[in-house]
């Protein structure tokens, strides 16, 4: 309890927020940049779609084991590990120009990204107040959001030294590492039964029984990113839309992403996260229905892209803070775990069923493909119902 009153809350949430941009910022950087460098190289696009999966591997293998050294060690140690795994790799990745000694970096990068997204996650949903839980993780995903926005500005650097935008990339990791060093060690909650004594398996089925729903916008959420990057572009040019247009039309979900983060998890904390879950879902599913009809107008297509980023840029962000509205503060580190797992099954499978719509079903596949996600996790939302155990249990909790 000690470190909770000397760690400054301000200071505390905001290097925290800096923590994920950073994050991001690698992530938003590695995909494009890597893809070049690829190409340039004579690699196929299969193989360098499979080069990129290797970020999201990392984010699944490390997942499951995430857990316990956070219980045990706290928050801090694990972000450290995480910035030096990220910073590393990223120095690395010019040296030697082999597709393997790529794809193992990015595995690399994938578990450092997710051992900081994990820590910084649990340490904010942990340490914010119910009623300002959806600002707080809602400028959160706003951070990731800038950070993974400003990544593929790093692409024009190449032409400069390909050395350079891997510096710059490391060194902003290395000066946030000094950031966290002055924060003291803080852990998650273990003393209440459902987080301590369960075990793994128990922890993730009560997670599951409690709160299934609030999982799957993490699983959505990963869907559309790596569809969007991974497979829209494929779409795009045999459909007779020029690269110059792909690369305004997917920094344009960003920023209608970057306009709503903060104003709907407000939003969130009045009226309630499922509301605007459902609402959010159903806007995002109409958003990509209108595309396939709007295709030819490049103007209608970027405002779709703008309006779709607007509603659906705050899936993440929404799904924990609706997690750890649903699931005692004891099961909130095994709940992120849970999401991480989501988002990089979804990550995995969407580049994947975008390929194979694709192939199949040609025109306004990749639109069909995501709207039909979005529609499925919508129908699964109108049919959750929240426990009343759980509000049992909060009552319980505050009485201690």
């Amino acid at each position: 309890m000690q470190a909770v009153q000397q760690n400054n809350p301000v200071y505390r949430y905001w290097v925290l927020v800096g923590m994920v941009m950073i994050a991001g910022f690698s992530q938003g950087m590695l995909l494009p940049l890597l893809a070049i460098m690829l190409e340039q190289i004579g690699i196929s696009s299969s193989l360098n779609g499979l080069n990129a999966a290797g970020l999201y591997i990392g984010i699944l293998l490390v997942s499951p084991f995430i857990e316990k050294p956070v219980r045990h060690f706290g928050y801090k140690p694990v972000i450290v590990t995480g910035l030096v795994l990220v910073a590393t790799s990223l120095l690395l990745f010019p040296f030697w120009q082999v597709f393997w000694f790529w794809f193992i970096l990015r595995v690399i990068v994938g578990i450092g990204d997710n051992l900081i997204h994990y820590a910084t996650q649990v340490w904010i949903t942990s340490t914010s107040p119910k009623k300002k839980r959806g600002r707080n993780l809602s400028i959160y995903g706003l951070a990731f959001g800038i950070g993974f926005g400003i990544g593929p500005l790093m692409t024009r650097l190449l032409s400069i030294n390909e050395f350079l935008p891997f510096i710059i990339a490391s060194v902003t990791s290395l000066l946030s590492w000094f950031f966290i060093l002055l924060l003291r060690n803080e852990w998650p909650d273990n003393e209440i039964e459902t987080g301590s004594r369960l075990n793994t398996f128990s922890r993730y089925k009560k997670v599951f029984s409690l709160a299934w729903f609030a999982l799957l916008p993490g699983f959505c959420y990963g869907y559309l990113e790596a569809t969007l990057h991974g497979s829209f572009p494929v779409y795009a040019l045999r459909s007779g839309i020029t690269i110059e247009w792909v690369s305004i039309l997917l920094p344009s979900f960003v920023v209608g992403s970057l306009i709503t983060q903060l104003p709907l998890g407000m939003l969130s904390d009045k009226i309630g996260r499922k509301n605007v879950l459902l609402s959010v879902l159903f806007l995002g599913f109409v958003s990509f229905i209108a595309m396939a009809f709007l295709e030819s107008s490049m103007i209608g297509l970027l405002v779709c892209f703008i309006v779709a980023g607007m509603f659906l840029g705050s899936l993440f962000s929404l799904g924990i803070a609706y997690l750890a509205d649903l699931i005692p503060s004891s099961l909130i580190p095994t709940g992120n775990v849970v999401v991480s797992i989501c988002f990089a099954l979804g990550s995995i499978a969407g580049p994947v069923i975008g390929g194979i719509f694709i192939d199949v079903f040609g025109d306004g596949s990749i639109y069909y493909s995501i709207s039909g996600m979005l529609l499925l996790v919508l129908i699964a939302g109108l049919v959750f119902s929240q426990r009343q155990d759980v509000s049992e249990l909060d009552v319980k909790r505050a009485a201690i």
